[in-house]
């Protein structure tokens, strides 16, 4: 939609408030409607502000006894501000306590039960982004992502069902490790990008297939495991899947990522899993190849700061081969998720 488009929708929904033949229950579902159309694919910020005016003249309007249409507004309310981007997080604050609200009403008074789960993993998603600005507890996304899923069931929601365990295994792996439950996380982590997997398959949904295939490598990766090797070559047969969709010509920065990720993690393996003290020269001289391509990427798409990073371990591998050392641990870098 463009933004003169746009305009003249926001135009056409104001004036409808002014027609004496609508009925007022006809005014608000109006605004609703041609708000969610203004946030369905926004060019510019104005378009998702302009979306919440229209929400709130909804709410205004809406008779008191509607309370189930009133709390389904506050709902959609809540997306568009969840959308607005900004560096501040008042309009996550914002859409926080318009979907708390909502939820609370739609359990008490009959709402349907996917609105509520709906509702819950929009709750949890911001929830989660809360939680990365320190003003919300991540637990309490995997709660609500957790209600959710016994409504959006692997059989009756498959999508939903995907969409759900992805984010449980990101809310997973973005809490602290240092403990033993950290374990514990982390397989999680992984069962629920697994699970995902489960219904998303390469051929009905294959950008969604090759992001939880890349997660799921980097999730295997750094499982706390006396299984290290077999997790990592785990990983490396994801990555693989991963890059059946992934090409340089067709999607050349999550082409980049998951050989980064790749080449972090053959330089976790052994040249001969049979004879792991024997070194890892040859996979250290793989990894450098798709350190360089990734980087070579990454820099003509102006993404520096991760093609510097990448520079850094570039050069970290150049001094392992020249030094023909064995076997590192870890990379320095760690994984990227797309």
């Amino acid at each position: 939609m463009s933004n003169q488009q746009a305009h003249h929708h926001y135009e056409q929904a104001l004036a409808a408030l002014d027609d004496g033949n609508a009925s007022i229950i006809d005014k608000v579902e109006m605004l609703m409607e041609i708000a969610m159309g203004l946030q369905m694919r926004p060019k510019t910020p104005e378009q998702l502000i302009d979306a919440i005016s229209l929400y709130e003249r909804a709410l205004e309007l809406c008779p008191k006894e509607e309370i189930l249409l009133s709390a389904r507004i506050r709902a959609r309310k809540a997306t568009a501000l969840q959308m607005v981007p900004s560096e501040e997080v008042g309009y996550l604050l914002q859409a926080r306590d318009e979907l708390e609200t909502s939820l609370s009403v739609l359990s008490m008074h009959g709402g349907l039960n996917e609105e509520i789960a709906e509702a819950q993993i929009n709750l949890g998603l911001i929830h989660q982004s809360l939680a990365q600005a320190g003003r919300a507890k991540i637990t309490d996304a995997i709660v609500l992502y957790q209600q959710a899923l016994r409504v959006f069931t692997k059989e009756s929601y498959p999508a939903e069902y995907a969409i759900l365990h992805n984010n449980l295994a990101t809310a997973f792996l973005s809490m602290p490790m240092s403990d033993e439950r950290g374990k514990m996380r982390e397989a999680l982590a992984v069962q629920s990008f697994e699970a995902a997997l489960e219904v998303i398959s390469l051929e009905e949904s294959p950008s969604e297939y090759a992001m939880l295939q890349n997660n799921l490598g980097n999730a295997l990766q750094y499982v706390s495991s006396s299984h290290g090797v077999e997790n990592n070559l785990r990983a490396l047969d994801a990555y693989e899947e991963a890059l059946k969709v992934r090409t340089e010509q067709t999607t050349p920065v999550p082409y980049a990522t998951t050989i980064a990720n790749k080449a972090n993690c053959l330089r976790n393996l052994p040249d001969d899993l049979k004879e792991p003290t024997k070194g890892n020269q040859q996979r250290l001289v793989q990894a450098r190849l798709l350190y360089r391509d990734a980087q070579r990427i990454l820099a003509a798409y102006g993404e520096n700061v991760r093609a510097q990073m990448l520079g850094e371990a570039l050069a970290d591998v150049e001094r392992e081969l020249s030094d023909n050392r064995s076997h590192r641990g870890q990379d320095k870098f760690g994984n990227s998720p797309i």
